[in-house]
């Protein structure tokens, strides 16, 4: 019999119920006791939701992010947090967000505004984790009390529970030393206190525990695998087995390592990694689970059913109670329930599966398997003619778009000049002064302007009249701007609703849901449109805005689009064709916004690629293949313009040190980057690799509600300017403000602008 289990669910709600309780809590408008009882009510609906599958997965569900979780259960915290002794919950959200709740501490202490953990993405996913910090003295100590008490929860509610850790070598390898030490040096340390960990859930009565590897599908040396051997064979000991999760690729020279660590079972991903599943059968003990991962969690098309079927019958024959089933990784990537979708295409919405029907899927795979297809041949024939519908589809396929990308050459991507004979052209046009001020794009989402695109979708107010309002956002905007100082102006994008959604409602190939939401970081939750079909734009998308908003001031304003790479890594992607083709497409798309900006007389555009570094294959051997046809994308795009016209683009929490060959390949006239949670340490490439170009190191973590002075900016631009010719400097934020309030960003600004003048006078 074919064993169901679930790796991880997501965690926000189907209606971004724990978004909502966790910024209450922030704000000071709920107590702890109401955040705590949400989180409680959504654990028990989730586990509903799998209650039918052989192990649910606890531990999971957090308040902010898994690996934070981990930090604390392990007790490994920052040292600039660890004296505070009010409550864990708020000093767990200091370490994610800066501060806690508004009620919860004078934040004039010394524990009121702290440093927050750095962010950077999950592997190749939009999640990002807070960073775990290690020092040469690092020490930890078990504090298993919140998985406990989920624990608690789940067996009250009859549920068969897995508890879900994140295992100690990919705990390490994530991390990063703030004093350059050696992390593995403390696998020593920290093995003690996963022994521990294990022998506590044991004695809770837990038969096995999912312990996530996922940086097994990385290239990892002699010295990390080693560490594999080492922590496995120390962890053997324990009562309670364990079944060791990697997930996001293929385990390829690993496969012999995972295969013979000593642990009851291991999950693979088994249509990322479906080369590894006949090598591991012929390496693993004959005791050994092997759990394939035969949904895809980490995007929303329906599984081919009877394809997977064809090869994993074979596999329930000769494994039998060995072989387990479940989505190849958390569900977390994908949103929780397709029904709650009354307003999306009806063909399209027979494509797609979300968290709740892929738990469905694997449930026909099982049945299928333990039972016969005849148990469920309704179910596959239902399936079949889904994936026929979406194969055929004329919506899905324009012979245009085909056409348009079989013109695309080399010159199609390349200025018309050199660098520096651009930047001379750009300068006598701008005429900014030395350090320039600038915003990343957006300023607050303001309730004036939600109310607005609620009435606008709900049809209480019409086109004319939301334009408008909007209207009256944007001159504030330019106002504030205005007031601050400075030097080159956005419009704020009053007007958009997500960075890849607005684009992707104006163009044809795209669909949208309603509430198909996914984390991205803590309570920020975003909807990734769904990239079903070839792309190409009808008409004109920002330029209106942008003319508009220029019209009300002499300053440059800087035209604000997404760049290619961005929107297909943050987009649901179709699965029926290379990632490449599709990102030509939106190239394209998006290369014609461009030139009528420049038509519109705007000097200053800046194509976000946020998302460039996310994209990277987990291995290093296949990043040139990604890094060609991503870096190209963008060339397409930008590249059009006359020497005059200034590109920029951005990059947000990511580490990149490794690629900055390739980002230097873009050729952007000037490139803005997340630098002040890493305190410059991003910047560290440039010691040995002379970028070109311009550099915005952003000083502003607009991801905490903390307010930087002026005097923090002026340090991390001086740390900047030791590294990058300081007359090649930008300074602004790290990243876009539309989650942040007014009151945060006036003060912010202000003190980002004096900085600039600060430096002016004092940075040769």
């Amino acid at each position: 019999m074919a064993i169901t289990h679930n790796l991880g669910f997501p965690r926000i709600g189907a209606k971004r119920e724990l978004k909502f309780a966790l910024e209450s809590y922030w704000k000071g408008l709920s107590s702890r006791n109401v955040l705590e009882a949400q989180g409680a009510q959504l654990r028990q609906r989730h586990w509903q939701d799998q209650f039918n599958l052989d192990f649910v997965p606890v531990g999971d569900f957090s308040f902010y992010d898994q690996v934070l979780d981990m930090s604390f259960t392990l007790g490994n915290l920052p040292e600039r947090v660890r004296g505070f002794q009010g409550d864990t919950l708020d000093n767990y959200f200091r370490v994610a967000r800066g501060r806690s709740a508004q009620t919860a501490e004078d934040h004039a202490s010394c524990c009121g505004g702290v440093a927050a953990g750095e962010m950077t993405k999950w592997f190749d996913t939009n999640y990002h984790y807070i960073v775990p910090e290690f020092t040469a003295d690092t020490q930890f100590k078990l504090d298993a009390s919140r998985l406990l008490e989920q624990l608690a929860e789940a067996r009250a509610q009859g549920i068969k529970a897995k508890p879900v850790i994140v295992g100690p070598v990919t705990y390490l390898a994530i991390g990063k030393s703030k004093d350059d030490s050696d992390r593995l040096a403390l696998l020593s340390r920290l093995l003690p206190v996963y022994g521990a960990l294990l022998d506590t859930l044991a004695a809770q009565g837990m038969e096995w525990v999912q312990i996530d590897e996922p940086i097994l599908v990385t290239e990892l040396n002699a010295e990390w695998q080693h560490a594999f051997n080492i922590a496995y064979h120390h962890l053997k000991s324990s009562r309670i087995k364990l079944l060791l999760a990697t997930y996001f690729g293929e385990l390829r020279e690993n496969r012999y390592l995972a295969a013979n660590l000593p642990v009851a079972g291991l999950h693979v991903d088994a249509i990322n990694g479906f080369d590894d599943i006949q090598p591991l059968l012929n390496l693993m003990p004959s005791f050994k689970v092997l759990s394939l991962g035969v949904i895809n969690g980490r995007n929303i098309w329906k599984a081919d059913l009877n394809e997977t079927l064809a090869w994993l019958e074979p596999l329930a024959k000769q494994l039998g109670d060995r072989l387990w089933i479940a989505p190849t990784c958390s569900l977390l990537h994908v949103p929780v329930d397709l029904n709650s979708e009354q307003k999306l295409d009806g063909e399209i919405k027979s494509w797609l599966a979300f968290a709740k029907q892929k738990l469905k899927e694997l449930a026909v795979l099982a049945t299928a398997l333990n039972q016969g297809r005849d148990a469920v041949k309704d179910e596959l024939a239902a399936n079949r003619a889904a994936i026929e519908s979406r194969r055929h589809s004329p919506r899905v396929n324009n012979p245009e778009v085909k056409a348009a990308l079989a013109q695309i050459d080399a010159q199609l991507g390349q200025r018309k000049s050199f660098y520096a004979q651009r930047a001379a052209k750009q300068a006598a046009l701008l005429k900014l002064p030395k350090f320039p001020t600038t915003t990343i794009g957006s300023f607050p989402q303001t309730a004036e302007i939600r109310l607005a695109r609620r009435q606008f979708k709900a049809g209480e107010i019409d086109g004319a009249a939301y334009t408008i309002a909007m209207q009256a956002e944007i001159a504030r905007s330019v106002r504030e701007q205005e007031v601050l100082g400075l030097d080159v102006f956005v419009h704020g994008e009053a007007e958009r609703n997500d960075m890849v959604e607005y684009f992707g409602e104006q163009l044809d190939g795209y669909a949208f849901s309603e509430f198909g939401w996914v984390q991205s970081y803590g309570s920020r939750c975003v909807k990734p449109p769904i990239l079903f079909g070839d792309i190409s734009r009808p008409k004109a998308m920002t330029v209106e805005w942008t003319r508009y908003a220029q019209s009300l001031t002499t300053k440059p304003m800087k035209g604000m689009l997404t760049g290619p790479v961005t929107i297909l890594n943050w987009s649901f992607v179709r699965d029926d064709q290379p990632r490449s083709v599709s990102c030509y497409q939106l190239a394209l798309a998006i290369r014609e916004e461009v030139l009528d900006l420049e038509k519109a007389e705007v000097r200053v555009i800046q194509i976000d690629e946020a998302a460039l570094r996310e994209g990277l294959p987990l291995r290093k051997a296949q990043w040139s293949t990604y890094l060609n046809w991503a870096v190209e994308s963008f060339r397409i795009t930008a590249n059009g313009v006359a020497d005059e016209t200034q590109i920029h683009t951005h990059m947000c929490y990511s580490e990149f040190n490794d690629i900055i060959a390739a980002i230097a390949d873009m050729d952007a006239d000037v490139i803005t980057i997340e630098t002040s949670r890493s305190d410059m340490e991003l910047l560290d490439a440039f010691d040995h690799f002379k970028y070109p170009n311009e550099i915005g190191p952003g000083v502003y973590d607009i991801h905490s509600p903390n307010i930087p002075t002026e005097r923090h900016m002026v340090e991390l631009m001086k740390k900047a300017a030791e590294r990058v010719p300081a007359e090649r400097l930008w300074v602004n934020p790290d990243c876009g403000l539309k989650t942040r309030q007014w009151n945060e960003v006036i003060p912010a600004l202000t003190n980002m602008v004096a900085a600039a003048k600060t430096l002016r006078a004092t940075v040769a």
